[in-house]
């Protein structure tokens, strides 16, 4: 049997594979390019409509947009995006709209909204000092957010994109809800951030999020003029004990031979999670697109999923998918059990095209301990589903509890405040979910540490991923076609859609 090195919680897990297990791990980074003169290039010959130059001419106030390095999931140093926030905002000084004339407005969608260090880590420490302009963070509870005439119910959004000449939006290609028109999305009220969901992230048929995203886009600009920038983020490279790691299948069997492995797990939580942030990666970009948002972004994803992507051939009766000990928002947190499903069903599982990972009927193994520690206070909005009643799998007691957790006054403030996220944030990341759970027979959590919480989301505890992997031969017979994920970086699955 294979040993596969899996990174769950803070914990390094070595599970023993099956002989004729299938370990999906992504492709090696891609080569890096000089993210500030790929910036002014594409500034200047875009995909598609004028070049910048064209736009800022007319402009006298220009906002741009730009989203927390959330996503991709992973500690790195050095986000790309920062270099290209800093050559936009130096072309338009250089074009006549000097920073004094500038806004940055910072998306942060129903996460929690950003303080003013996260703010300055957006950028680099040379472009914070010549900065001169209006830092913003979008509120989505705010009363004086914007209408568009984009359809009913009414979409509202940030002011700084209708009080200003022009619109620059500056984000990563991730996923049809990450980058692009959904961060355009990510500035409006919250009601319309609801509806974002999607059935694949990277496909746009079927998508409800991207057909709303664009559908802001198109309102907005009825009203002011915008434009797109979109990166190509090459997945992180490691040094140290991680080097090689999930890339080259010698790194995963050294990690797993090594004895400081041992003393690693013997640590109490607190040095190992200490340990993993040091761990940092270099992340660097391949491409950087200009144009329209939701034309740059479309090609910009298009060519990540090329480059990112592993291939499956075939969808798998059982894949095991470690979940790490982080929120996909920022501040970086130990996730609850539902931000836990949310990151493997939601996230994991989501990124897939042509065709489901996971046969129909399929079981999903979820390697983490599932305690109900819940960070406080931003993810003090994830208790109400585990009080007494179990709501996750009854939509009439979901529905009662989103209407009212949606008239919380006192919820609505501290997230206002920049203390937790939207109160209608859990209800949207369980609802992600729902995709993959209509799709597989069961999830299992192997590991898991309370039942009581594993059972409220309707799943089944296990003790480990061995015997996990007994009960889905169990359910799908001895030949079931088992997958191990090696994440994160959570990547592009691209399976064969003949399959039937």
């Amino acid at each position: 049997m294979a040993r596969v090195p899996l990174l769950s919680g803070t914990r390094l897990v070595v599970a023993s594979a099956p002989a004729d297990a299938r370990v999906l791990r992504p492709p090696p980074p891609g080569r890096a390019t000089d993210v500030e003169a790929a910036t002014r290039e594409a500034l200047r010959f875009p995909l598609d409509g004028p070049p910048l130059a064209a736009l800022a001419a007319r402009a006298t106030r220009v906002t741009i947009l730009v989203e927390p390095p959330a996503l991709p999931i992973g500690s790195v140093l050095g986000d790309p995006r920062r270099q290209a926030v800093a050559a936009v905002s130096e072309t338009l000084d250089e074009l006549g709209v000097p920073t004094e004339n500038q806004t940055l407005l910072v998306a942060c969608g129903l996460a929690r909204r950003a303080s003013r260090p996260e703010i300055a880590a957006l950028v680099p420490p040379e472009f914070r000092r010549r900065f001169h302009g209006r830092l913003a963070v979008h509120d989505a509870a705010d009363p004086a957010l914007a209408g568009l005439p984009a359809g009913a119910p009414r979409v509202r959004v940030a002011p700084e994109l209708v009080e200003t000449d022009l619109v620059v939006v500056v984000s990563a290609a991730e996923s049809v809800l990450h980058g692009g028109p959904a961060t355009l999305l990510a500035a409006a009220d919250a009601e319309t951030q609801r509806r974002a969901t999607a059935e694949s992230l990277l496909e746009t048929g079927g998508s409800e999020g991207w057909r709303v995203a664009t559908l802001v886009e198109r309102a907005l600009a009825d009203r002011v003029p915008l434009f797109g920038v979109s990166l190509v983020l090459n997945h992180p490279q490691f040094t140290g004990p991680l080097r090689g790691y999930p890339y080259e299948p010698e790194a995963a069997e050294r990690i797993a031979r090594s004895p400081l492995r041992f003393a690693f797990a013997a640590s109490p939580e607190s040095v190992r999670r200490r340990v993993l942030r040091s761990l940092r990666g270099v992340r660097t970009a391949a491409v950087v697109l200009a144009g329209p948002p939701s034309v740059v972004h479309a090609e910009a994803l298009l060519r990540a999923i090329e480059l990112r992507r592993a291939t499956l051939d075939e969808p798998l009766d059982a894949l095991v998918i470690a979940i790490p000990g982080v929120t996909p928002f920022l501040p970086r947190e130990n996730p609850n059990p539902l931000l836990a499903a949310h990151l493997g069903l939601a996230h994991a599982l989501g990124l897939w095209r042509d065709a489901f990972p996971v046969a129909d009927g399929g079981i999903v193994i979820l390697v983490h301990r599932f305690r109900r520690v819940f960070a406080r206070p931003t993810q003090q909005p994830y208790l109400v589903f585990f009080r007494s009643d179990p709501i996750a799998r009854d939509p009439r007691l979901l529905a009662a509890a989103e209407e009212a957790v949606a008239a919380d006054a006192r919820a609505l403030e501290e997230y206002r405040a920049g203390r937790t996220v939207h109160p209608l944030l859990p209800f949207r990341d369980w609802e992600a979910c729902r995709p993959a759970l209509e799709r597989v027979g069961a999830v299992y959590v192997a590991g898991a540490r309370d039942a009581a919480a594993v059972r409220q989301l309707g799943f089944v505890p296990i003790g480990g991923i061995g015997a996990a992997i007994q009960m889905a031969r169990g359910h799908r017979g001895q030949d079931a076609r088992i997958g191990f994920l090696l994440a994160p970086p959570y990547f592009p699955l691209r399976v064969a859609s003949t399959w039937p």
